[in-house]
């Protein structure tokens, strides 16, 4: 089974987080024994923000360890609809759609996220199953 691995916990490793590394290896390996990690163009993207040239990023996070996928146009679509009930519930502006489509993507596909930062997905993605510390500890 594949797993889509969210941001934060591929910056827990490249970082060597004092507090959160230790889980998100942990869990990374886990995921890799059981299909391949999957990233998209938005968690890339989240994680280049870090480095000054794109070489640097692909030697953290090589193609062979990590699927690259783009995102669906259907999760586009169902990332949109997510974020249109989280602004009339009163969701301020200031919150973009990362979170919305790394969640779109991964309900439309089947994919589980590992992740250190539920709340969103469950509000939002009740469905998308999660690996996250509550849930996996």
């Amino acid at each position: 089974m594949a797993t889509l691995v969210d941001t934060n916990v591929l910056i827990d490793v490249a970082v060597r987080d004092p507090v959160w590394l230790k889980w998100s290896r942990s869990k990374i390996e886990t995921a890799r024994k059981h299909g391949s990690l999957i990233i998209n163009q938005i968690i890339y993207a989240e994680f280049s923000m870090r480095y000054e040239m794109i070489e640097d990023v692909d030697d953290v996070l090589p193609e062979d360890e990590y699927r690259r996928e783009g995102l669906p146009f259907e999760a586009a679509f169902a990332a949109s609809r997510a974020f249109l009930i989280y602004r009339r519930q009163g969701g301020p502006r200031e919150k973009v759609m990362p979170d919305f489509l790394i969640g779109a993507h991964a309900i439309i596909r089947g994919y589980p996220i590992l992740t250190r930062d539920p709340a969103g997905f469950r509000k939002y993605f009740p469905d998308v199953e999660l690996i996250a510390p509550d849930t996996h500890p």
